[in-house]
């Protein structure tokens, strides 16, 4: 299947190994390639790159012929030229080098080296792919080409009766020209003549020559050690014998290219697509997979689909919000809070062993503020998302059916190549289930069971780390605040500055914010490499399952670090304190964290508007300013004042590398904000809002990054968005769960609900007909300071007044009952509410979320007839050309032998 006849690969048996990635055993390459091998001796056998001049062209994209496209560049440091390094290393790093660019012109590729204008001790190589080269490769790969124009008819808009305002919003077709469709089949040799071939310079667009190219480049092999043969320019680059290897943008970003033939699509997208005055505008899809590939292309659609699908939840959401705004002056119980009749003289437990005790209005402002977003209209809200995710889910599948249908994605798994680490290590031979032929695996089905568990335990590790981290920072809160709370005492005047300003509380969670942003961060540097490592030691077959198996490691651990505390606020904190004559106690003195006096679903509702609004903030200014300083520091230090005019592919050199987990991070950040928008919208119903808000800036940031400030990346094949599907699937039915527990049980509503309709009236309320008329009152429980029982301390609240009881949140009996601090009936009411209205709404929604999903098919009916079309029509037509290929043949045979016939006969005649 290569092309290459020889391979010249190095034998350096004392050289140090430099990783493990790109490894090949001798005995199994032979079922790669046939080839015979020369080693370090046949320095005849190199063949190298010609070196040319720059030719002063800046917005070529040829080699100085003007004939040869470069697909791909490779970029090296010049041994003779580098400074302060070993020689015995440079020239082992150049032998390795040399090696390789042989075995690729030996492969058929054709390579021309330029070195830089700007900096001599660079090199670059200029990788161009023959038109015999692609063609072998591409049936290797089963790309699909076109066979002929489509007569199929486009998609159509819902929104045909509204043309007038959506033109507006489209990308201008007199600028960005609509694609033409073809019905496309995998590519063959033998078969060339069925495909629309009009010219061979175009048949294959740039995207897939260098696809075609970094295919070839990943699986030439350089060097043997140990019986073992090195190969792959990842491994040279990760080495430092590349410095880089990437394919061209095809012009300037800011102005179109002074060559004619050059289609500039880059400038194209940044003003169409990047630039800020088209944020208004659709993003002009099918351009984008044409210049990125369908990986990038993918993920873009699915940012606009969810932004657009957000327009409705943040209406709604909107709505709400006003709701309980306009409605909070008539919330009953917020008026007993700030009324100094009710709530002024409600003298509340202190809520440490050394404060003083207060009065209940002192919430007034906090009660307020609940009000807006503990009301009835949070809890429609929080169904509403409920049935919103599952209608996002089911449609994002209809619409990524079209775009597979559209982008030839329909049949990629079938199409996908093994990865060149996978192939490396298939030295086991098995029986294949369906063809009966043996093939080769890298390891049993008993090694696999082993690296499964060993993978496992290694995620399962991390997540539990995570967790100790989160438990030790509760721990530090609570060890901290005590501590604080006896050094930081009031003074007798309270004129003391740092006591005015630094309380236990804010000292608490500044260092105890501090210093788990510092752990989460340690452990996300460290963990994103064990996650590497880990799914390295899997072993995949392909690069879509390496993608998706690293995506659910990297996920599950992210869920737990970003997550964590908000789990924690809403579920957790201040469920179990006990009550003040029986607290609980951590390490047997440390007394466990208690709400805020405003209650736990405020603060939950700060948490998150912190947590999005900043992170909203911060990642699109680091989005926007690293790559930006990085660029601008690299050309400053490159160009050090001199006005030379560079080439392209130092152009682009210069720009920033996207790297290996470059579009995963993308992904991470939004899939992040999807579990805010649903998994906490119960605490806060203004998240959509937020979420679109970030994403129409985060869409034009990330094209303006892509187009502006990175290299481009190697177009890549995908048919959907991969593992993200189902942990969005997996958050969307948490979600629900999670909302209903925290209404339930974060916020005050099931409490309120039991209070109104049964213990407002007789026979457990005094109240005539249903009201919330003295639900403070009923809401607190009574304690009687001289009934504290620790005694491993002294009573802390002897000496905090002359108040004899005080009260404190909870369902309990008052001092002097027969069943004292024991639960009341009350409690035992709301408690059988809250897990009624769980079942219920659960229930409910789920329900629901069935019946969406059972009608909405993953694949409209109109996207399923074209794939069937299509597929038929593309048979038909080559079975008929096969035909007439067969007809053509038997009739130039049967000609053949008639003449044969009549030379034969025509002397006996005679």
């Amino acid at each position: 299947m290569q092309m290459m006849t020889r391979d010249i690969l190095l034998d350096m048996e004392m050289e140090e190994d430099d990783d493990e990635d790109g490894d090949i055993a001798l005995e199994n390459l032979d079922q790669m390639n046939a080839s015979s091998f020369g080693t370090l001796g046949n320095q005849h056998d190199f063949q190298s790159p010609e070196f040319e001049e720059f030719n002063g062209k800046p917005d070529s994209l040829f080699f100085n012929d003007g004939q040869r496209r470069i697909d791909f560049v490779l970029v090296y440091e010049d041994e003779s030229r580098k400074e302060n390094s070993k020689k015995g290393s440079n020239e082992k790093q150049r032998r390795k080098r040399q090696a390789y660019e042989s075995n690729l012109i030996h492969d058929g590729l054709q390579l021309e080296a330029t070195r830089s204008v700007l900096d001599d001790r660079l090199v670059f190589v200029k990788v161009h792919a023959p038109w015999e080269v692609l063609c072998t490769y591409a049936e290797i790969m089963h790309i699909k080409l076109p066979l002929k124009p489509s007569d199929l008819k486009t998609r159509t808009s819902a929104f045909g009766n509204f043309n007038w305002f959506t033109k507006v919003l489209q990308v201008d077709e007199s600028i960005i020209k609509p694609e033409q469709e073809f019905f496309t089949a995998p590519f063959e040799k033998n078969r060339m003549n069925d495909f629309y071939i009009h010219d061979q310079d175009t048949f294959f667009n740039p995207a897939t020559r260098s696809r075609i190219v970094y295919f070839i480049l990943s699986r030439i092999k350089y060097q043997v050690r140990d019986n073992v043969k090195k190969f792959g320019i990842n491994k040279l680059v990760n080495s430092g014998i590349y410095k880089a290897a990437f394919p061209l943008h095809d012009c300037n970003f800011s102005h179109p290219s002074a060559d004619s033939s050059c289609p500039n699509e880059r400038y194209l997208l940044y003003r169409e697509w990047a630039h800020p005055r088209s944020i208004y505008k659709k993003q002009p899809l099918d351009l984008i997979r044409k210049y990125y590939g369908e990986k990038i292309g993918i993920y873009f659609a699915w940012l606009g689909y969810y932004t657009q699908m957000l327009l409705l939840a943040a209406i709604v959401g909107v709505a709400c919000f006003l709701y309980g705004f306009f409605n909070r002056n008539n919330c009953t119980w917020s008026k007993e809070v700030c009324d100094p009749n009710i709530g002024g003289k409600i003298i509340m437990c202190p809520q440490c062993n050394i404060c003083p005790f207060w009065e209940l209005n002192i919430t007034c402002e906090s009660s307020q503020k609940l009000c807006i977003f503990d009301s009835f209209g949070t809890l429609v809200f929080a169904v509403f998302m409920g049935l919103w995710v599952t209608l996002f889910l089911e449609f994002w599948k209809r619409r990524q059916a079209e775009l597979e249908y559209e982008w030839d994605t329909v049949e990629l798994q079938q199409e996908e190549q093994p990865r060149p680490e996978y192939e490396a290590r298939c030295t086991h031979m098995v029986i294949n289930e369906i063809t009966q032929e043996e093939e080769r695996v890298p390891f049993t089905a008993w090694g696999k069971c082993i690296r499964v568990v060993l993978c496992t335990s290694a995620v399962l590790f991390w997540i539990l780390l995570i967790i100790a981290s989160v438990i030790g920072i509760i721990v530090y809160r609570v060890s901290v605040f005590f501590t604080l709370s006896k050094e930081l005492r009031p003074s007798e005047n309270g004129t003391d500055p740092i006591q005015k300003y630094l309380t236990p509380h804010l000292a608490t969670s500044i260092t105890a914010s501090v210093i788990n942003f510092v752990i989460i961060m340690i452990l996300n540097i460290i963990y994103e490499k064990v996650a590497i490592m880990i799914t390295d030691f899997e072993l995949p077959r392909t690069q879509t399952d390496y993608e998706n198996s690293l995506t659910m490691k990297m996920f599950l651990f992210q869920f737990v670090n970003y997550y964590s505390s908000c789990f924690y606020i809403a579920f957790f904190k201040g469920k179990f304190v006990g009550h003040p004559g029986d607290l609980v106690y951590w390490l047997g003195k440390y007394r466990n964290e208690e709400c805020d006096p405003g209650g736990c679903l405020l603060e939950l509702t700060t948490q998150l508007t912190i947590i999005m609004g900043g992170k909203a903030i911060w990642n699109n200014i680091q989005e926007v300013l690293l790559p930006w300083v990085k660029n601008l520091f690299g050309r400053y230090c490159t160009v050090s004042g001199s006005e030379k005019i560079a080439p392209r592919w130092e152009q682009d050199y210069h720009l920033q590398l996207m790297g290996r987990l470059g579009l995963f991070y993308e992904y991470l950040e939004m899939i992040i904000q999807f579990g805010f928008v649903t998994l906490f919208v119960a605490s806060f119903p203004l998240a959509p809002l937020l979420a679109l808000v970030n994403n129409i800036l985060e869409i034009r940031v990330d094209a303006w990054k892509m187009t502006t400030q990175y290299r481009r990346m190697v177009p890549e094949k995908a048919q959907d968005i991969g593992a993200w599907q189902p942990i969005m699937q997996g958050i969307a039915i948490l979600a629900v769960v999670t909302n209903a527990m925290i209404i339930a049980f974060t916020s005050d509503m099931i409490p309120r609900l039991v209070y109104y309709w049964s213990f407002s009236v007789p026979p457990y309320g005094t109240h005539a007909h249903h009201t919330m008329e003295g639900y403070i009152n009923n809401s607190l429980s009574i304690f009687n300071v001289a009934d504290f029982q620790n005694r491993s301390l002294e009573n802390p609240y002897s000496r905090r007044g002359n108040y004899t009881t005080c009260r404190y949140r909870d369902f309990r009996n008052p001092p002097g009952h027969p069943q004292e601090y024991k639960h009341n009936i009350y409690y035992w009411h709301v408690i059988a509410a809250k897990l009624a209205f769980i079942i219920v709404m659960e229930h409910i929604i789920y329900s629901v979320k069935f019946f969406i999903s059972y009608a909405i098919p993953d694949v409209s009916k109109s996207t399923q007839s074209k794939i069937k079309r299509e597929k038929y029509l593309t048979q038909k037509l080559l079975h008929e050309n096969h035909l007439k290929d067969m007809t053509k043949n038997m009739g130039v045979l049967a000609e053949s032998i008639i003449g044969v016939v009549d030379n034969n006969m025509r002397p006996k005649l005679e």
